[in-house]
């Protein structure tokens, strides 16, 4: 039995009409179908301003810094429509955000998103994410304004066209 491959279609932007004006992508004719992304984004600090984190078991004046960039991802994960032009609003069926210390001066955050829809989460995940590490800095910035966010990137997905990279 002979495998004959389709031919692969060349890439494109999805979030151009056939004109080349923004358009929001129709999914309507898309199969509903379980949907997860997982993204990540780091924030490293000055030497002596992760060791006071540290110390202070990642607590400021203004609360807990985890806590609070948890709720922050969150949020933001169930908003990323109203910050996104072209995101769709999606029922969001879960986030999971863990934040852990990544050596001695870097915090990981990596958020999961699922749905069940037409159209899958990154753009949720990655806002969560950033969204959180943002938090992390507006909590931290008292100590030092030399803390640097990023990379944000996603770690994979899971679910429509194709899999990539690892979910979950």
């Amino acid at each position: 039995m002979t495998m004959t491959r389709a031919k692969a279609r060349p890439k494109a932007l999805t979030h151009l009409d056939d004109a080349g004006r923004p358009a929001m992508v129709d999914v309507s004719g898309k199969a509903v179908t379980a949907r997860q992304a997982v993204a990540e984004c780091r924030v490293r600090f000055p030497a002596e301003v992760a060791a006071q984190l540290r110390k202070s078991g990642l607590r400021s004046a203004k609360g807990g810094i985890v806590e609070t960039a948890v709720i922050a991802g969150t949020m933001a994960v169930k908003r990323t429509h109203e910050l996104i032009p072209f995101c769709h609003p999606l029922p969001i069926d879960g986030v999971k955000l863990s934040i852990d210390w990544q050596g001695e001066r870097e915090l990981r955050i990596e958020c999961l998103v699922k749905t069940m829809h037409r159209t899958g989460v990154e753009m949720e995940a990655l806002t969560g994410a950033t969204v959180a590490a943002l938090t992390v800095y507006d909590m931290c910035k008292a100590l030092s304004h030399a803390i640097v966010l990023g990379p944000a990137k996603l770690l994979g997905k899971r679910g429509g066209r194709r899999d990539v990279g690892r979910v979950g």
